[in-house]
């Protein structure tokens, strides 16, 4: 962990008890007596996104509430898709969240020796066998919602041909898929995942920790209540996908008679509109090349959560928000801005920044000459104090901020319309000039010299209040504007026909050659800022000289909670 920064999260503390302390707290008070100890178990083959962020909180919230441990588990059993890269990744974005595994850090393939001695108990027991069934034959011999499965030809071999053939399996004799390892359970049950259950298989595939020492691999359900147990886990948190799993956990608990059994509970996952969670949908974002990496600030991947400029704080204050339930729930994506947007309304630096630059001549100015005003860093923080923001003959403002024949209550700059600059003079428009398609290339304006950071002298009342940026002392930089990745609320649910991708907004993302106060010239990767009149923005982690956008000033969100 030493090649990774922890950062103390304020909010990795539970404020309301939940079901699944209220479960712990019945069994405290029903006489448990061991220290509370969870896990997050992820399996390296993509980047946590903000719904893995959910399961990270509950279990290191809970753990410190109970002053236990919490455990760091990679689920590398599927060598296929895992690679070191994920590995690196997760504990990343885990120390960033501020989510330190206290018990320390796991390999779920650490304990493969010990998952193929269990399949070999399991076996001895009667409770396991090599069924040479194929992939295709094992599904249609699983049955239906009404009707029951059927049971293998191969379930009634003998303890001593199993172990044969289980031994051969792991000797590598066998060809891919040609054998399984499957649980005796019950092919009539109700409930698929007692319907003999494959717990191995055969797979040739080299694994990022073990290299070539196995050619066959538990399943998770098979190997997961296993590590819980060894590792001393008293409650394995999951999500409700997992609740019909829980017979087949149980199961494997018992069979294999450990002393000190786990016990798994489930909770609903966090789905977000205009959002996709499924790692293979992200992967293919990726890998299709729609999004720019893993880290792509449109991406919910807590890697671009952070490059988009999101902190660990509004992220666990998000997931707080939503609630820790186990009805599954769609959560409006103005939640998640809300937070951030709270956050940094409160401690963010003022900065301008323009956009879509015209210039305005304030013809009253001298040429050369150059007036600073003290304009304040952040008016909700006292402490932030003031800067001095150069003032010059030519400035910029934002195009959008003058229009030739305004529309009604229009209260920015217009022909003959008077107009405060942000910290500065209040000027008047004396005149403009357009190209041949009719596109504003420049404006005049007169400034009342008199009313620098003042009313005006006469008493008259100015509505307007826009930003502006000197002409001549400037900071040209990238703003990078983000918008949702998809036009579709709701990408839980589509018609029949759709797909995920057809929904894909093409103004996701648009680049903008801005005009920035001097000051920024001086921010570091990972600063944000607000840009006065715009929004919030971050540097740019990976690019130089360029800002991203984190949310817009507007906040529309009505919290519930």
């Amino acid at each position: 962990m030493s090649d990774f920064n922890v950062i103390e999260n304020p909010e990795l503390e539970l404020e309301n008890s939940n079901f699944l302390t209220e479960i712990i707290d019945e069994d405290i008070a029903a006489g448990f007596d061991r220290e509370i100890h969870t896990r997050f178990p992820p399996e390296p083959n993509g980047y946590l996104h903000i719904g893995s962020a959910k399961a990270i909180f509950i279990n290191a919230s809970i753990a410190k509430k109970y002053g236990g441990k919490f455990n760091l588990r990679y689920d590398d059993t599927n060598p296929e898709k895992e690679d070191t890269e994920y590995v690196d990744s997760i504990l990343r974005d885990m120390l960033w969240l501020g989510a330190e595994p206290t018990g320390g850090i796991f390999y779920g393939s650490d304990y493969f020796d010990k998952c193929y001695e269990y399949a070999v108990k399991l076996i001895k027991d009667g409770k396991a066998y090599v069924c040479d069934l194929s992939p295709d034959e094992i599904r249609e011999y699983r049955g239906t919602l009404t009707e029951p499965g059927k049971e293998s030809p191969y379930r009634n071999r003998s303890v001593e041909e199993n172990l044969d053939l289980f031994e051969r399996m792991k000797n590598g004799e066998f060809p891919d898929e040609s054998r399984t390892l499957r649980a005796k359970i019950d092919m009539s049950s109700s409930n698929f995942n007692l319907r003999d259950p494959i717990i191995y298989r055969i797979c040739r595939q080299k694994h990022h920790r073990q290299g070539d020492k196995w050619c066959i691999y538990p399943l998770y359900d098979y190997a997961h209540p296993i590590q819980d147990a060894i590792e001393g886990i008293t409650h394995s948190m999951c999500s409700l996908e997992f609740e019909n799993h829980r017979p087949l956990y149980d199961w494997v608990i018992n069979s294999i008679d450990f002393e000190k059994k786990p016990k798994q509970r489930e909770f609903a996952r966090i789905n977000v509109t205009y959002t996709v969670m499924s790692k293979r949908y992200l992967r293919e974002l990726v890998e299709t090349k729609v999004v720019d990496g893993w880290d792509d600030p449109r991406m919910p991947t807590l890697c671009g959560l952070r490059r988009r400029g999101y902190t660990p704080a509004s992220i666990f204050r998000f997931v707080k928000n939503a609630g820790i339930a186990k009805a599954n729930s769609l959560i409006d994506i103005e939640a998640l801005e809300h937070c951030i947007r709270d956050e940094l309304n409160a401690s963010a630096p003022r900065r301008m920044c323009v956009l879509d630059p015209v210039k305005v001549t304030v013809t009253n100015i001298p040429e050369g000459e150059v007036v600073y005003f003290d304009v304040q860093n952040n008016p909700n923080d006292p402490d932030a104090g003031t800067r001095k923001v150069p003032f010059t003959r030519t400035v910029c403002i934002e195009r959008q901020d003058f229009m030739e024949e305004p529309i009604p209550k229009f209260f920015r700059l217009k022909p003959e319309g008077e107009v405060r600059l942000a910290g500065a003079y209040i000027v008047k428009c004396t005149g403009f000039t357009k190209d041949s398609d009719g596109k504003i290339t420049g404006i005049e304006c007169e400034a009342d010299l008199e009313t620098g950071n003042g009313m005006p002298a006469d008493g008259r009342k100015v509505k307007g209040t826009i930003h502006w940026v000197s002409a001549d002392i400037n900071h040209r930089t990238t703003v990078m504007q983000y918008d949702r990745l998809f036009t579709e609320a709701n990408l839980q649910d589509l018609p029949d026909g759709k797909y995920y991708t057809d929904y894909l907004n093409p103004d996701s993302v648009k680049a903008f050659d801005a005009v920035a106060e001097i000051a920024l010239k001086e921010a570091k990767p990972g600063d944000r800022f607000q840009f006065t009149r715009t929004g919030y923005y971050c540097a740019d982690t990976k690019n130089e000289n360029t800002f991203n956008s984190i949310v817009g000033l507007k906040d529309t969100f009505k919290k519930n909670v």
